[in-house]
């Protein structure tokens, strides 16, 4: 009793883990969109796009910011310029503290950045006459534009947006590709258990046949030869079982991993065939320019070829910057009187830089910018004419691909009805072994071919959704949830 008891407590854990699990395409897919390496990639792409677009739109917002020496210490001989105008060297040897506020905000209009400002210092001094001083600014206005002729901001503005659409789209089509690959290894695996299974029918056939063949040999009915053939066959199939079991692991492992499966025993149900729907190329073509990420590209970079050119036009002939300040100050030993009379602290510079002779560095810079987008605009012009022919050929292959499915499917039940006769017939020996093989390789063969065009038809489906990002069946446009994420 204990015997059978210690048997059961080690069996059945290997029993519970070697359940097999049995899923369908829908399923799988299901899956793999929360599972799979390619969904994590995707995620983690979505979100760096979504910080991005997050730090450009926190860019405009205004920064507070604390700055603070604390302290500064500094013993030392320097040189310095006296009332006089004369350089003269002194011994420093101080204890410096300072502390300032400011808030600047970027302004898009304009390019600029506008801050205000305040700042406190106490420096104490060390030697013969110890004294602490302080100095104070408790507010200054300050403004600068680095170039009147070029704006980032505004650039910017219209480009940063498109790019945040664009990853969102990209997360649209990575899904739909997510969909495609997970029928791709959903159907390697089917046709590898199917194979396997065509494998084991064909090696129990080929040896009851072979059976039947050495008693007829025995009675003198049929050549050694025939015999001879018959074993080979038999050997043949023994050694398909063993390909086809390898075959099954390395599948079953391989759509396993891809949904993060926890047992590579798999069962797959042939997926039935779609609801009858047509697709219109106009249709398709009208979703896809409205869905698709590459018209968001499109337009970003061309967007990205003009910023440029207008960065060489706007700093290569006239470079003029501006800085404006506007505050208070004060000085003195004692802190309570810092806040009393204060001084004005105002000043306006205007820079000016104009290239007179620069050996046509600016000249070659604006027309490099130019070349960029004119080749951009011609790529952009290619590749739109790609990607309607990209969209309207496989609405052709699809509208062509639902035919081909009915006629491989028909083809297999011709060819699995000639081998049932043809195995019969060769038992009633009214034909030789040849025949009978070759009825069993085109059985085969139609099998294989069928998987085949039902992959074809299923990954031509999930195509078609990526190429547009349009549900056909039920005639929406294809959207995820967005992702917040904190």
């Amino acid at each position: 009793m204990k015997k059978a008891i210690l048997i059961l407590i080690f069996v059945f854990p290997l029993f519970h883990f070697s359940q097999s699990r049995r899923i369908t395409l829908n399923k799988a897919i299901e899956i793999a969109k929360k599972n799979s390496p390619d969904y994590k990639i995707s995620l983690n792409r979505n979100e760096r796009s979504y910080w991005q677009f997050r730090n450009y739109k926190a860019s405009f917002l205004p920064e507070l910011r604390f700055n603070a020496t604390l302290p500064e210490y500094r013993n030392a001989v320097r040189r310095i310029t006296n009332d006089a105008g004369q350089d003269i060297f002194v011994n420093q040897n101080q204890l410096l503290l300072e502390g300032g506020l400011s808030i600047s905000q970027n302004i898009p209009y304009t390019g600029g950045v506008l801050s205000v400002n305040s700042n406190l210092e106490r420096v104490e001094l060390f030697g013969l006459d110890d004294n602490i001083g302080y100095s104070i600014i408790p507010f200054t206005l300050r403004y600068r534009q680095n170039s009147l002729f070029f704006n980032s901001f505004k650039w910017d503005k219209k480009i940063e947006p498109l790019q945040y659409e664009e990853s969102k789209r990209e997360f649209v089509e990575s899904m739909e590709q997510i969909s495609v690959s997970t029928c791709r290894r959903y159907f390697q695996l089917l046709k590898a258990q199917k194979q396997l299974e065509i494998a084991n029918t064909n090696l129990s056939n080929q040896d009851t046949l072979y059976k039947i063949s050495e008693g007829r040999y025995k009675m003198g009915k049929i050549a050694e030869n025939d015999l001879l053939q018959m074993e080979l066959t038999l050997l043949n199939s023994k050694n398909n079982v063993t390909t086809r079991t390898i075959e099954l692991k390395r599948t079953s492992q391989n759509l396993a991993r891809y949904l993060e499966l926890e047992t590579e025993d798999i069962e797959l149900d042939i997926p039935e065939g779609l609801p009858l729907f047509d697709v219109d190329v106009n249709k398709a073509l009208e979703e896809a320019n409205t869905n698709r990420k590459a018209v968001i590209e499109f337009r970003r970079k061309r967007l990205q070829a003009e910023k440029e050119l207008a960065f060489q036009k706007g700093n290569n002939r006239l470079n003029l910057g501006i800085v404006a300040n506007f505050g208070i100050s004060q000085n003195g030993d004692d802190f309570n009187n810092l806040f009393n009379n204060f001084n004005k602290q105002q000043n306006v510079s205007v820079s000016v830089g104009i290239p007179i002779f620069d050996w046509g560095v600016s000249k070659s810079r604006r027309k490099m910018a130019e070349a960029n987008l004119d080749l951009t605009n011609n790529n952009i012009k290619q590749d739109m004419q790609e990607f309607e022919q990209e969209i309207y050929l496989h609405v052709l292959n699809w509208s062509s691909q639902r035919d081909f499915l009915f006629t491989a499917e028909k083809a297999k039940e011709v060819a699995l009805k000639r081998y049932d006769i043809s195995k019969k017939r060769y038992i009633l020996g009214k034909i030789t072994i040849t025949d009978l093989n070759i009825a069993l390789q085109e059985k085969d063969n139609a099998i294989f071919r069928y998987l085949d065009s039902l992959q074809k038809f299923w990954q031509n489906y999930y195509i078609l959704r990526q190429l547009t990002l349009y549900d056909f069946i039920n005639n929406k446009k294809i959207e995820v949830e967005d992702i917040v994420y904190d």
